[in-house]
């Protein structure tokens, strides 16, 4: 019974962080909420596998990881960018929160519905967007002026919905014998938060960025390989 439970227990867990992120995002600890959503980030990344290895995955898990995506990689990053910054702009503010958890909802709901490319996402996931949104939050005090830090919402919300594939690494096996390793990383973690928590969040950002270029630079090239604009070797007699 607790095996068939286990992948719900990290989702729920997850969800848990994402709400925490939310309240400490109002209480003016978005720098904290940035961390639950870290930390939430590794847990959606166990639930998966997890219900693969034991052979547990149903549609019910399927709808409540999507759900607690919602919360905790798009409500959360969205509450943390306003409280941290966006609150200044008024109800362009408000706007702009918005966007960025309706097209994570879109993007799921896509994911849900439409047959996917094997080893391959459409669209930024919300894991990730979420997970950059929230550390790019932390830099906003070492930015002048607000417009680069709504651009780049914007452009991690049209990423999402758009039609760029990601390598998809949830599909990565892992052994059975090497799950023991997973509370032993969640108290590392959450170590770490607490003995860093300026640190550890902007070590995660770089990853993720580069992640979420990845794909920018992958549709460029193929679709300047389409277009035949490709840069072609002058021809030497």
């Amino acid at each position: 019974m607790l095996a068939r439970a286990l992948p719900s227990i990290f989702t729920v867990g997850n969800l848990f962080l994402g709400i925490m992120a939310i309240i400490l995002a109002f209480h003016g600890e978005w720098k904290h909420g940035a961390i639950m959503v870290i930390i939430g980030m590794f847990l959606d990344g166990l639930d998966g596998r997890v219900a693969r290895m034991l052979n547990t995955q149903s549609e019910f898990g399927k709808e409540l990881d999507s759900l607690s995506d919602v919360i905790s990689f798009g409500m959360a990053p969205a509450l943390i960018m306003y409280t941290s910054f966006l609150y200044q702009l008024g109800i362009m503010g408000w706007i702009i929160t918005a966007i960025f958890p309706i097209c994570g909802a879109l993007r799921l709901a896509r994911f849900n519905v439409k047959p996917g490319i094997p080893g391959y996402f459409i669209g930024l996931p919300i894991t990730a967007a979420g997970g950059v949104l929230a550390t790019l939050a932390l830099y906003s005090e070492m930015v002048a002026g607000p417009a680069f830090m709504v651009l780049g919402m914007l452009f991690l919300s049209y990423l999402m919905i758009s039609q760029i594939k990601y390598p998809n690494f949830k599909k990565l096996g892992i052994p059975r014998s090497a799950y023991w390793v997973a509370p032993v990383l969640i108290i590392l973690m959450g170590w770490m938060a607490a003995r860093f928590p300026e640190e550890f969040p902007k070590l995660v950002f770089v990853p993720l960025v580069l992640y979420a270029f990845y794909g920018v630079k992958r549709s460029v090239s193929r679709r300047r390989r389409e277009n035949g604009d490709e840069p072609i070797e002058e021809f030497k007699p």
